[in-house]
């Protein structure tokens, strides 16, 4: 396959792609008078969807298609021809772009099978038409796609082998799988859901996810962008673009669902950091540092599109995506279960109950019934008139303290819900505070459900729904919202760190021993304990005379890298005696372990002083690159698994974010009488540590567990490291 080339290799690449979705002329290659044929179907969608422009049927064995005149190839076409879709075998598809490209086409969908998906031929094939379109500056969609969908009404351009045109909107889809793609046009029309844009990459040979994401950040039509992802070709490059699209000045949201979850195929790694990482770990690190929203299901994709797509007139007259500037919700409900849901719902989603100002509970009690909770959640009694939902929700969303409200609504016999509707409309109108809403019921909330829907506020059915969405529209706010620090400014001895791996690798040596990772360490800033290598039990205890007791006493052995599941590591040894004692023990556990283990010695450490055990490692992978691990840290590592991922490189705003989003943060805040550790310094490590993995591509794994953080202004110390490197094959002797 063809290398995937920057934007600075496609100076056109934004505007090449209107010929694909918005074009004035479509030749439909492989057109078929046959029901049932994907050629058929396809130009039956075009002709049918209303297409703006001029449509062409290509197909040297018919005069005509559907009483559309046939011509035998785009050559004969008599002018000019903006987008072709290939429906044709792989061979006869290269032989189509060949007469394309001497036609002056600017942009080609190819629809059909066969290609790199199926083995080495269609492959060359591809990889071929890439390269011919590449040299003649066309973008090419697919192969093996569903096509491309534009339903606005200035092109109506139904592209692909969907019988469905969806309604107008401004949510443009991407998505790998044309299955899928199928599937989620029907279940938008359940929704009455509109896009901007629909899209079927397939093999993505040429224009792929980046592509497509510059190009709808760029689209006016397009608020929010949906993917449906199975895998990326690009690492570091992705998030640096996309960080760019999510925020700057016209952010644009994007969602993603990412097949594959449940199969995290961590890597079979002689590190912690290779047995908790694999391929899901890299791709929630991008997520997370280019600001791309997760979720879990298509329906959880749809809910949150729509309240991303929600807006309102800002003070400049333009529309704005209503966002909130915090996580303090007040829920409206007329009843009690339902808002209990939506409590536990948005706590569990990073948000709080707003705690309302006293003036609010006032406006409040005056307007319902004593039977009434004023309180948040606030329910305004079953037997609600759509002025009591008005009154109350009037009441909350000016209260200060509150930045989106949460509207419940359940049918009863009384309930109007167009009325209330109506009501919740007119308030949402006035303000920049999200209002999101769920009306309970089909049949009886229907005419609310539908007036909501049509004026553009937020509706569920469900309200765990309507407040995973708004837990999301925070989410989106922290990190429209985020602070910069300034950048450290870091100095590392690079030149004494290359000599030590360059040794290594000389020697075929894999494996680091620790005291040469130490040493390693040391070079960019890490604080170390003194280490020596003691061969003997009297070594031992003369090395731990001299560095002073207590010390901790370590197995050496390349069989050996967990050292404490093999009973090869004794802390806090206190007395010379205790140290001789102890080199024996070691030496004995680590035979019993594994009796053919090779002992080099045993190290004889200084103890760490106190503090918290951290874990800081890295695996690097193809494609992304190292893949950097964070966490709680000691030897219950992988039973907790309280760790973060970020790909490198890591500055201190990242390393700052990464530091705070595991659980064990708060230890490291200091609790319950222990002190707050020095999060400065373990900022600057974590990036310290970017720095190296990413000037030394020979280091494969690594692992620092534990680094000890200390108290505020103490720094951290390592306490153990094991460093792995990749060797080069030697080449055979001949």
């Amino acid at each position: 396959m063809a290398a995937l080339l920057s934007p600075a290799d496609h100076p056109n690449s934004l505007n090449a792609l209107d010929a694909i979705f918005a074009p004035q002329s479509v030749a439909v290659i492989g057109a078929s008078n046959t029901p049932g044929k994907v050629g058929h179907d396809i130009f039956q969608n075009i002709l049918k969807g209303g297409f703006t422009g001029t449509l062409y049927p290509v197909n040297p064995n018919a005069k005509s298609i559907g009483c559309v005149r046939a011509y035998p190839s785009i050559l004969d076409i008599p002018d000019a021809v903006d987008l072709a879709m290939l429906i044709l075998p792989p061979k006869l598809c290269l032989q189509a772009v060949d007469q394309a490209i001497e036609k002056g086409i600017k942009g080609i969908v190819i629809v059909s099978a066969g290609f790199r998906e199926v083995g080495a031929e269609g492959a060359a094939i591809e990889a071929r038409i890439v390269d011919v379109c590449r040299a003649a500056g066309i973008r090419v969609v697919g192969p093996n796609c569903l096509g491309v969908i534009n339903p606005l009404p200035a092109i109506q351009l139904n592209a692909s082998f969907a019988a469905r045109m969806p309604r107008a909107g401004n949510v443009s889809f991407i998505s790998q799988s044309g299955a899928l793609c199928t599937a989620v046009l029907d279940f938008a029309a359940d929704r009455e859901f509109g896009f901007s844009k629909f899209i079927s990459i397939g093999n993505k040979a040429d224009v792929d996810e980046l592509d497509l994401l510059r190009y709808l950040h760029r689209d006016a039509d397009t608020e929010v962008i949906m993917i449906y992802l199975e895998e990326l070709r690009r690492g570091p490059e992705f998030i640096e673009e996309v960080k760019a699209i999510t925020s700057g000045d016209r952010p644009t949201p994007i969602l993603v669902i990412k097949s594959g979850r449940t199969h995290a195929g961590a890597m079979a790694a002689a590190s912690h950091t290779g047995a908790l990482a694999g391929s899901e770990a890299v791709y929630d690190a991008i997520f997370k540092q280019c600001g791309i929203i997760r979720v879990e299901s298509i329906d959880e994709l749809f809910d949150f599109a729509t309240a991303f797509s929600y807006k309102n007139l800002s003070n400049l007259g333009k529309l704005r995506k209503k966002i909130p500037e915090g996580n303090r919700v007040a829920i409206i409900t007329n009843a009690g279960g339902p808002g209990i849901v939506a409590t536990d719902m948005t706590i569990s989603s990073g948000l709080q109950l707003a705690k309302f100002r006293q003036e609010t509970t006032e406006v409040l009690a005056s307007h319902l019934p004593e039977t009434a909770n004023i309180h948040n959640p606030v329910d305004v009694i079953g037997d609600a008139s759509f002025e009591r939902y008005q009154n109350a929700l009037q009441a909350v969303i000016r209260d200060e303290g509150v930045d989106g409200a949460l509207v419940i609504l359940t049918p009863q016999s009384m309930t109007d819900a167009l009325g209330t509707a109506k009501a919740i409309a007119g308030i949402a109108r006035q303000t920049a505070k999200p209002i999101l809403c769920c009306f309970m019921g089909i049949v009886d909330v229907s005419a609310g459900y539908r007036y909501l829907q049509e004026n553009g506020i937020p509706v569920f059915k469900f309200p765990e729904s309507a407040a995973k969405a708004l837990g999301a529209l925070y989410r989106y706010s922290k990190w429209l919202n985020r602070q910069f620090l300034a950048q450290f400014t870091l100095k590392h001895d690079q030149e004494t760190a290359s000599a030590i791996i360059a040794a290594h690798v000389q020697q075929g040596s894999a494996a680091l021993g620790e005291l040469d990772g130490l040493a390693l360490l040391s070079c960019y800033g890490f604080k170390t304990l003194p280490t020596r290598l003691a061969a003997t039990a009297d070594d031992a205890v003369s090395i731990a005379s001299e560095i002073g007791l207590p010390v901790v006493l370590k197995i050496v052995s390349p069989q050996i890298l967990h050292k404490s599941d093999a009973g090869g590591v004794l802390v806090n040894v206190q007395t010379e005696e205790d140290v001789r004692i102890g080199f024996q023990t070691i030496c004995d556990n680590a035979k019993a372990f594994d009796p053919q283990a090779e002992i080099h010695g045993i190290l004889v450490q200084q103890m760490a002083p106190k503090g918290e055990e951290i874990i800081l490692g890295m695996n690097r992978y193809p494609v992304f690159g190292p893949l950097i691990m964070f966490g709680t840290g000691g030897i219950f590592v992988e039973v907790f698994q309280d760790v973060a991922f970020r790909l490198a490189p890591v500055q201190r705003n990242e390393a700052r974010r990464m530091i705070r989003s595991i659980r064990g943060y708060k230890l490291l805040e200091g609790v319950r009488g222990r002190p707050k550790t020095d999060l400065i310094e373990l900022e600057r490590l974590v990036v310290s540590f970017s720095n190296l993995v990413m000037n030394h591509p020979e280091i494969r794994e690594i692992d620092i567990n534990p680094l000890i953080a200390h108290a505020e202004g103490n720094g951290a110390t390592v306490a153990d490291c094991r460093i792995l490197l990749d060797i080069p094959a030697k080449d055979p002797v001949r």
